[in-house]
């Protein structure tokens, strides 16, 4: 019998980063809407967002090493690389690299803010959306946990948060002031969220 300790590790690890990516989404939401008012600092929720960001980044590492590592489905370390290459669900595993991928260029980008612009970085972060998407794609067609209800629960409630959360952000939108006593606020002042 073969030691199912790499496999029970990369189905562990792969559901608790969508976990931790989910609640990066989720804090990036509420530090550009708003929802708690004044009662949550924006730096305080700053500081979550980036940290469950890299959390969740970090899980997404021992996700793909654990697979590398598993004797169950052989999976080269360039699969984790490149889409499509993995024996297992290509096409499912691949959105899986997509979604990783996406994801560490954007937390990349908490640093290149300056460098990239504003308006530039706010552009990027618009597709934490496809990552969030193609990760639960990843996570329903490739994840050998989905069948079950407690899985699947996870994901939709996953799903359910997040567009509760869009929704009330755009439901609530308010325009920001570009002056503040008759000068113009710059980028860097504003909010570092979407």
């Amino acid at each position: 019998m073969k030691d199912p300790t790499f496999w029970i590790l990369a189905r562990a690890s792969g559901l608790t980063a969508y976990a931790l990516m989910t609640g990066a989404v989720l804090a990036g939401l509420v530090l550009k809407s708003r929802p708690f008012g004044r009662a949550l600092k924006a730096a305080s929720v700053t500081d979550v967002h980036r940290f469950l960001s890299l959390l969740a980044l970090g899980a997404v590492a021992v996700h793909g090493t654990a697979l590398v590592l598993d004797s169950t489905v052989k999976i080269a370390p360039s699969a984790l690389l490149v889409p499509g290459l993995a024996p297992y669900r290509p096409i499912w595993t691949g959105f899986g690299v997509v979604s990783a991928e996406l994801a560490a260029l954007i937390f990349l980008s908490f640093s290149l803010r300056r460098k990239i612009g504003a308006k530039a970085w706010r552009k990027l972060h618009w597709a934490t959306y496809a990552v969030f998407a193609a990760a639960t794609v990843h996570g329903l067609r490739a994840g050998t946990d989905s069948a079950h209800l407690w899985a699947f629960a996870l994901y939709l409630a996953a799903v359910g948060s997040v567009v509760f959360a869009t929704a009330w952000r755009a439901l609530t939108r308010t325009q920001r002031p570009t002056t503040q006593g008759g000068t113009r606020v710059p980028d860097r002042d504003r909010s570092l969220a979407l």
